[in-house]
């Protein structure tokens, strides 16, 4: 497993199509398994954070209202993570944030997302749920922090993202995993996943 980074978003609402903003953003950078690197901040963008959702995140409207520009935030993201592929549990979620707010700094930063909760879904499928708070007390992952949170939720997603690839590895004796196999196993219904790696495995001549 190579470089990726993780990221979450705290934000207004559930899509920027309504008008949604992000507050909060963290980006937690993983190599071979390991975290390397860390970006994390709040962001200005002008909207206004319903109740609900400061009771949810603790994030306040006087804490963004101090916070940098949005503007300035995302561009010291999308610099942060640079050409690495994209990690988010809930991708979809994350994804149209993502694009949103660099689509507002007239910015396109072309990146494939990989979903831990897709792939949770199909490797631990005994799951009570595919939450993210949920998988980490199953799976007995450490702790990081309070949920909703743009940095405790982006650690917590690394340490499951490492935990799930290790899962597909030493089922599968692969004796490594690319983006694209990761991307292949979280598109494919889940009682067709050994035929999925082995259609992988094939393709490459063997060597995942």
């Amino acid at each position: 497993m190579s470089t990726y980074a993780v990221i979450d978003f705290e934000t207004t609402g559930m899509s920027p199509d309504l008008g949604a903003r992000a507050t909060e953003v963290a980006i937690v950078l993983i190599d071979s398994g390991r975290v390397v690197d860390r970006y994390q901040s709040l962001m200005n963008a002008g909207a206004f954070i319903p109740y609900e959702i400061q009771a949810l995140t603790g994030i306040t409207n006087a804490m963004v209202r101090s916070a940098p520009r949005a503007e300035e935030v995302m561009r010291e993201a999308a610099d942060f993570v640079g050409s690495w592929p994209l990690v988010a549990h809930n991708a979809a979620f994350d994804r149209k944030f993502w694009e949103a707010e660099l689509q507002r700094i007239g910015r396109r930063q072309a990146a494939d997302f990989v979903c831990s909760l897709l792939l949770s879904r199909r490797l631990v499928p005994d799951a009570p749920n595919h939450k993210l708070g949920t998988l980490v007390s199953t799976l007995r992952l450490p702790a990081t922090g309070r949920y909703h949170r743009a940095l405790a939720d982006a650690e917590a997603t690394a340490n499951l993202f490492v935990h799930l690839g290790q899962t597909l590895q030493q089922r599968f004796r692969l004796p490594a995993l690319s983006l694209e196999l990761l991307l292949a196993v979280q598109k494919a219904p889940r009682f067709q996943l050994d035929r999925c790696v082995d259609r992988f495995r094939a393709r490459l001549g063997g060597a995942a």
